[in-house]
């Protein structure tokens, strides 16, 4: 009998030491939608990649979203904790009256991440060159379409007027049209661009991202009511991000192609390197998630001119950069 109570004893000790130990290592499910899958994004899967959100505590359920309207759509209808999408969203659903608006809390990419193809090789481009052309442009309203008709105006080309403006294909489908013959422009981005490049389809002639300069193109945000009841969750999703965000820029190149292909395995390996390299070179990735005050009332100008901005929104009303501000800090 009393072996039988020692070895009782033993296993409920153990028992108790195992569910100890499972309280430790429970992890916080964070749903998150991204508008697109695109190594555009490639701090966020570095720090899946590497498991900086794990370290954080935190476990990713990353689903694609394909769209800025169905992400918002999943952020609000409580299909997602966190959305990943441009900060314009976030002003329409504000300018709605939503009793619950989504809030930026940090920011991942600092400029346009779209580049312009052309059908035919063009030697010497001028944008002039897009006079009296068909352009396959972006979905209205969404933020590589403005950023698009921006940088036109900017090089002297009227969107509406000078050239045939073709918007009304779904996002997903945009590849797919030109490849088929649609357009003599287009506005794509990576990896596309370089894979059409690499079969011929099309040419890479010059980035929509250099030509606007910074934005905040595309940022976290989740619903108000998320980051009042989830504060911890917030700052420490932001500080795998921002952990990512200086991994990518001390990395060999190949080293952080090889952490992202798992996300990209249908793109080979020397692509992904080679568009991270044009992502990162021309300061496309946020080195911190920071969302610069002046960036969000530029945004609000190039929305203002593609008259797709619903009213004037000030910073602090849609950006909170607490978690942002502690881990850079730390």
């Amino acid at each position: 009998m009393k072996n039988i109570l020692t070895v009782m004893s033993i296993m409920f000790l153990t028992s108790i030491m195992l569910v100890g130990c499972g309280q430790d290592d429970e992890q916080t499910e964070v749903r998150v939608a991204e508008v697109m899958r695109s190594i555009f994004y490639a701090p966020q899967y570095v720090a899946l990649s590497e498991g900086f959100f794990e370290d954080e505590g935190l476990d990713i359920d990353l689903t694609t979203t394909w769209g800025g309207d169905t992400t918002m759509t999943a952020l609000l209808s409580d299909g997602a904790d966190v959305a990943l999408v441009g900060a314009e969203t976030s002003m329409y659903v504000y300018a709605q009256d939503a009793n619950d608006p989504a809030i930026n809390f940090a920011q991942l990419t600092k400029t346009d991440g779209t580049f312009l193809v052309s059908r035919e090789p063009v030697e010497d481009f001028s944008w002039d060159d897009l006079k009296g052309t068909t352009f396959l442009g972006q979905r209205q309203g969404g933020m590589p379409q403005m950023v698009g008709e921006h940088v036109l105006r900017k090089n002297g080309i009227d969107p509406h007027e000078d050239l045939e403006l073709i918007q009304n294909i779904d996002f997903g489908n945009i590849p797919s049209a030109f490849a088929s013959g649609t357009g003599d422009y287009v506005q794509l981005f990576e990896p596309q661009a370089t894979q059409f490049e690499e079969e011929g389809i099309g040419h890479i002639i010059d980035s929509f991202g250099t030509q606007s300069g910074e934005i905040p193109y595309t940022v976290y945000m989740s619903k108000q009511s998320f980051m009042d009841e989830n504060p911890e969750t917030i700052e420490s999703f932001t500080r795998a991000i921002y952990r990512a965000q200086q991994w990518i820029q001390d990395k060999d190149t190949k080293e952080v192609a090889e952490t992202l292909a798992p996300y990209f395995d249908e793109t080979p390996l020397d692509v992904i390197e080679q568009v991270f390299v044009r992502y990162r070179d021309q300061g496309s990735y946020a080195t911190s998630p920071l969302l610069d005050e002046a960036a969000w009332y530029d945004l609000q100008s190039i929305m203002d001119e593609s008259g797709e901005l619903p009213m004037a929104i000030d910073y602090d009303e849609l950006v909170d950069t607490k978690a942002a501000d502690n881990v850079v800090k730390e």
